[in-house]
């Protein structure tokens, strides 16, 4: 069965929503690289790369699924911060976004009928619940132990020790 052409689309602008969510993280990265908070850094680099693994999984599945996908321009990010708090403010309400565009793309697939791009997606559901309590989770944190100059040291520390790990859920 064919992907419908409503399907197609939303999962062909995911592609882009995803590309321009690394561009985003790349941005808070080099706003922490800039502060000398290398951690912080760390993390957005890798929440760069695994944004960019779910634009390829997005990518992928158009391809398996006889649907050639069309590049398009990613658009610049806008964000500028003024305080350590500003960047993880940001990106909680960055994911919430993306977790409205993946709903979207699940409420299009259930009403084409499209089973098997439903399951494709119920990885991303559950993906964006992990990425929004990371996000309130590193929220929290800032606003308990950033203002300390030892607190701060400490959690830079603790998000320098994250490594990247592609996900084998997404079959890369």
């Amino acid at each position: 069965m064919a992907l419908s052409s409503e399907v197609t689309q939303v999962l062909n602008e995911q592609i882009n929503k995803e590309m321009y969510s690394a561009y985003l993280y790349l941005t808070f990265a080099d706003y922490y690289e800039d502060r000398g908070l290398k951690g912080f850094a760390n993390w957005y680099e890798i929440q760069a790369k695994e944004e960019m693994d779910h634009a390829m999984a997005f990518r992928r599945y158009l391809l398996d699924n006889d649907f050639k996908p069309t590049m398009e321009a990613i658009a610049k990010p806008d964000k500028a911060f003024e305080s350590d708090l500003e960047p993880l403010e940001a990106g909680l309400e960055h994911e919430e976004y993306v977790t409205s565009l993946i709903h979207h793309c699940y409420e299009v697939a259930h009403a084409a009928h499209d089973v098997r791009t439903m399951k494709f997606l119920d990885w991303f559901v559950s993906e964006q619940g992990e990425e929004e309590t990371n996000a309130r989770d590193m929220i929290t944190n800032m606003k308990l132990f950033g203002c300390d100059p030892k607190g701060l040291y400490d959690l830079d520390r603790e998000y320098q020790a994250r490594t990247y790990v592609q996900s084998t859920s997404l079959n890369l």
